[in-house]
């Protein structure tokens, strides 16, 4: 039997709020967006997510247009300062408890998000978690680009993203837990041995009725 390993998602579950958004209206503040309207369509675009009708692709080239073209360590320097001033004052506590326990049992934890991965990486790391995937994007000249690279960590993607990370780490087959709140997250829950639905949304509450999944109500 394999060694066990604990999934979690990261926006909403792990954290008050989506990282993704929090970032996006951080590089506004920041004087890194210049298009008016850009808020308004993340904001578009995340009622698609919310109902699990996200063009992910479209998501991931607007989050990524105001990097286009800035060096990479410049990005990375601002990310820094998004994930300690607005992402981790947003962990739960309980995620921090749960977090804490696993460690001390020396159980695997992976973070796997529909965020892209310099943001979930950022995060995670912050977290004391070494393992997360996120959404990849192509590098060009230097930075980050628009595109997407590989398949996305988005709905069926997270079965896929968790299948070849499992191949890379096999000794990662025993039982999987997985913690969720997103209805776009069915898929993996339907491959997890384990389920745990932290503030479900409408969609995956009403979803539960047929599985009777542990709900918990985590608050800042």
């Amino acid at each position: 039997m394999g060694k066990t390993l604990t999934i979690f998602d990261l926006d909403n579950t792990l954290i008050k709020g989506d990282s993704s958004t929090l970032w996006s209206r951080f590089m506004v503040r920041e004087g890194w967006v210049n298009d008016p309207d850009y808020l308004a369509r993340e904001a578009m675009l995340m009622d698609d997510y919310d109902r699990g009708e996200m063009n992910i692709a479209d998501y991931v080239a607007l989050i990524q247009a105001p990097l286009i073209g800035v060096a990479k360590r410049d990005v990375d320097a601002l990310l820094a300062r998004c994930v300690r001033d607005e992402i981790m004052p947003r962990v739960y506590p309980q995620a921090w408890d749960l977090i804490r326990t696993l460690q001390a049992k020396g159980e695997q934890m992976l973070v796997i998000s529909a965020s892209v991965t310099l943001l979930v990486q950022a995060v995670a790391a912050q977290l004391g978690i070494e393992q997360a995937l996120g959404i990849d994007v192509e590098m060009a000249d230097g930075g980050y680009s628009g595109v997407i690279a590989g398949t996305p960590s988005y709905q069926q993607g997270k079965v896929v993203r968790l299948a070849q990370w499992q191949q890379a780490h096999p000794e990662y087959s025993g039982e999987v837990t997985f913690y969720t709140d997103s209805i776009n997250d069915l898929p993996l829950c339907l491959h997890a041995d384990r389920v745990r639905l932290v503030n479900p949304c409408p969609q995956l509450a009403a979803a539960n009725a047929q599985h009777q999944w542990p709900v918990l109500a985590w608050r800042l």
